[in-house]
């Protein structure tokens, strides 16, 4: 499995990713109103992972959530199982609702980092980060929680070289209890 550190920078191929689809954008980067504390309750609990990475290959992983901190902190524990591609990524990020925003930081095994904002998206739930410049380019990426039931949800990571008119979908993860 290739590094999450990787993507950003090459925005290329990610595990599972197979072709990368354009999926209508949709507006990212307003924050609305105050976001609910227990927008992201949904992620609380020990999941099984599942996805297909770029050669067809199945990958698995484990990821913990709980709330810290009295309540306040959501910690996720994400790791590929062996038997998925080397090299197997291990991360972990912290999740808060700051004045309103929801905020992440991620960062794991392999020199990956991630600061993202949070909102809803109708039924959808979503984390994103800052545009970055380059090349003339503003790119984004963002986890997209989404097909979301007490048992199962499905996981997406989106990257856009376009300043969000399109989402290129680069890696799906199916997450069960």
């Amino acid at each position: 499995m290739r590094a999450l550190a990787t993507l950003v920078v090459a925005l290329g191929a990610a595990p599972g990713a197979g072709q990368a689809q354009t999926v209508p954008a949709t507006d990212t980067t307003a924050v609305a109103a105050a976001q609910p504390a227990d927008l992201f309750d949904f992620w609380l609990g020990d999941w099984k992972l599942s996805w297909r990475d770029a050669d067809g290959s199945a990958g698995t992983g484990r990821n913990r959530i709980k709330k810290i901190l009295d309540g306040s902190v959501i910690e996720e524990s994400f790791e590929a199982l062996p038997g998925s591609a080397p090299p197997l990524l291990k991360g972990r990020s912290l999740s808060v609702l700051s004045n309103g925003v929801w905020r992440q930081a991620w960062a794991d095994n392999q020199g990956g980092f991630f600061a993202f904002t949070g909102r809803a998206d109708g039924d959808k739930r979503v984390f994103i980060t800052t545009p970055v410049h380059k090349d003339g380019k503003a790119i984004a990426q963002r986890m997209v929680f989404h097909s979301i039931r007490p048992d199962a949800f499905t996981w997406d990571w989106e990257s856009t070289a376009d300043g969000g008119r399109t989402w290129a979908l680069q890696w799906r993860v199916f997450y069960t209890r």
